[in-house]
């Protein structure tokens, strides 16, 4: 009777996934079941952790985790078996991936690369990220500690965070730090235009260019000598081809 429960549970559960990845992979859009299942490594890697997942839910020892480490060495994602993961979940190519062990993530939540969802120190108890529902984490972010990553959040890439974020909101940059992207999409679901984030460094440097240039001008003033105007130039273009569009 649990052998059958189970592997309906993870039958249904995979269903989900291969949903997720045909959804949010343009590059999958055309494609069947049985490519997406032989072709993946996500889908792989989700696969040996609902499963893991299911035996140390049902008390098994030591097989879980040796499921783990086998899926670890195979997909280059790594899952405890403990973590908490919820329906639609979509690992984008996926290499280097780490999800702790008291890490909890909603529904409809997208990874790229090289996320780590991962702990500090020592302690136990609850020590990994809790992440809601529709929230996207772009490549190579770190989330770390027991924070929480409120609904439909979406992280830059390369961003490190260790507070809390608000629910709909971006955060970019080392330490994370939430900014306001204009124009973002009014519907639910992953935003993956990583193109047109917010540049809070060259946002800095105008506002201290522009303290300097009223300082300039109030000189000049005094002094009779001409106005000039100081530059910032942005770090990147604004425009361009998004590369998360596949």
């Amino acid at each position: 009777m649990l052998g059958l429960g189970l592997a309906t549970r993870v039958l249904c559960e995979l269903r989900e996934d291969v949903a997720a990845v045909r959804d949010r992979d343009p590059a999958a859009r055309g494609a069947g079941t049985v490519e997406i299942l032989t072709s993946y490594a996500g889908v792989h890697a989700l696969l040996g952790h609902r499963l893991s997942h299911a035996l140390h839910d049902a008390g098994v020892p030591l097989i879980p985790r040796a499921l783990s480490n086998v899926s670890r060495i195979l997909t280059g994602i790594e899952i405890h078996p403990a973590a908490q993961i919820g329906s639609d979940f979509f690992i984008d190519h996926g290499s280097g991936v780490v999800i702790g062990e008291t890490a909890e993530i909603g529904d409809r939540v997208t990874l790229y690369q090289g996320v780590t969802l991962g702990g500090t120190g020592f302690s136990r108890g609850k020590r990994h990220p809790t992440i809601q529902d529709n929230v996207t984490i772009g490549s190579g972010a770190k989330l770390l500690g027991p924070i929480t990553v409120g609904h439909g959040a979406k992280i830059g890439a390369n961003s490190v965070v260790i507070h809390d974020v608000p629910a709909n909101s971006t955060v970019v940059g080392n330490p994370g730090h939430p900014v306001r992207v204009e124009g973002r999409q009014v519907d639910e679901g992953p935003d993956t235009d990583w193109v047109h984030l917010p540049d809070p460094v060259a946002d800095a440097l105008k506002g201290l260019a522009d303290r300097i240039t009223e300082l300039e001008h109030l000189v000049a003033d005094l002094t009779g000598t001409e106005r000039k105007q100081a530059e910032v130039r942005p770090l990147r273009r604004g425009e361009g081809h998004d590369p998360a569009s596949g």
